[in-house]
């Protein structure tokens, strides 16, 4: 990403702030929106509203969590967090937004079991080299060697203190990629937002350190899915997990486990479950 100018941190800092009264318990706030990265480098904060009233967070949708907000440097529409602010009465409030756009409900496109607000264009021809993954049966990659860049941090061993998980029922594919958005979320990864990448099968997301794929669909992730997941994570120094709705094939659980890939099944009520030693590392030190 490049170095952000002396004016888009100075914007960065200068954030818009409102006076916010908790409908509940009627306290004053003051809240400014936080700031995204866009991809051009510049800051992106959702406008607030100062002539609307919060509204208390009662249960959570895809299309009430996430904001479509243009930047004002490159013009580039991405989806981020809809602003929000914890009261200490227990209230979780959502801030009113002005000038943006919420995601288009989604409608379930045939034969992919994906959302259609969150298919991304269509990937040029030309696909930028990404390193082999190692052959099978090879022992999995140790921190220094050249599978697994030195700068990623190493999993803390003190567990961070996290409420319960307040899981949404999946019915649909949709819910099912809300359900591991507000998981990462829950694990502490902020940013999440669509992954630029489309993953072969699935919904990608991406947050801070993290690149997630979710599989909606009713077959077992595949081996394929699995190694496609590490080689794009592998691309952007990032790491990666999976969640997946029907499961994994064996040679996939393998592989994940020799890669290092937390692999969680979606059960209907919107919970992950882990299924290998990483996901258990990875749901007891969390981002």
């Amino acid at each position: 990403m490049d170095t952000l100018s002396r004016r888009d941190v100075l914007e960065w800092a200068m954030a818009e702030s409102v006076p916010v009264r908790c409908p509940a318990c009627r306290r004053e706030h003051l809240f400014a929106a936080p700031s995204y990265p866009c991809v051009c480098g510049a800051p992106v904060t959702p406008p607030l509203d100062r002539l609307a009233d919060p509204t208390p967070v009662t249960h959570r949708t895809w299309d009430e969590d996430w904001v479509t907000v243009p930047c004002d440097t490159c013009g580039r529409a991405d989806q981020w967090p809809h602003p929000e602010l914890g009261c200490p009465c227990g209230a979780m409030l959502r801030i009113p937004v002005r000038g943006v756009r919420r995601p288009l409900r989604a409608e379930v496109v045939p034969g992919s079991g994906a959302p259609a607000d969150l298919e991304t264009e269509p990937e040029p021809e030309a696909a930028p080299h990404t390193p082999e993954p190692p052959p099978p049966g090879t022992a999995a990659a140790m921190p220094g060697s050249p599978l697994i860049p030195d700068h990623l941090p190493l999993p803390r061993t003190t567990p961070t203190p996290r409420p319960v998980f307040q899981p949404v029922t999946i019915r649909t594919a949709r819910d099912a990629v809300t359900a591991a958005a507000l998981y990462l979320r829950w694990l502490g990864y902020r940013d999440i937002r669509r992954a630029d990448q489309r993953p072969p099968s699935g919904i990608g997301l991406a947050a801070r350190g993290m690149l997630a794929q979710v599989d909606p669909t009713v077959r077992p992730a595949t081996l394929r899915d699995v190694e496609c997941l590490w080689l794009t994570a592998m691309s952007e120094s990032t790491g990666c997990v999976y969640f997946s709705l029907a499961g994994y094939a064996d040679d996939a659980r393998r592989r994940a486990d020799a890669l290092g890939i937390p692999l969680f099944v979606l059960d209907l009520t919107g919970t992950p479950q882990p299924v290998n030693t990483h996901a258990d590392e990875l749901l007891a030190t969390g981002a």
